[in-house]
């Protein structure tokens, strides 16, 4: 068998086009994926969020599969925490009161 036989056989073309699906399309989307499940992960009260719907408000209270939003004042939203598209501004670790005072 020679390398000609090889290159006209439709397996090759076959491999080279799934490898190329792969790249382009699966990895990048469980890339994508796995940064969401981190960001949804890591989101804590005082995070400024951007639902799916486009409502921007503050973490109030996050429970295991929801969270508790304020769109303004006086007005809290309850929604499942995977609908939430963005955190935009994540809050800081106050300093404790003796790095405070220096």
């Amino acid at each position: 068998m020679n390398l000609q036989t090889i290159l006209e056989s439709p397996i090759p073309m076959l491999v080279l086009m799934g490898l190329v699906f792969y790249f382009l399309l699966i990895r990048p989307q469980q890339k994508r994926a796995k940064e969401h499940r981190d960001m949804i992960e890591a989101l804590k009260r005082g995070d400024v969020v951007v639902t799916q719907g486009g409502l921007v408000g503050k973490v109030l209270k996050v429970e295991e599969a929801e969270a508790v939003i304020e769109l303004s004042k006086g007005v809290e939203v309850r929604l499942i925490k995977h609908t939430i598209a963005d955190v935009r501004n994540r809050t800081e670790p106050k300093p404790a009161n003796d790095a405070a005072n220096t």
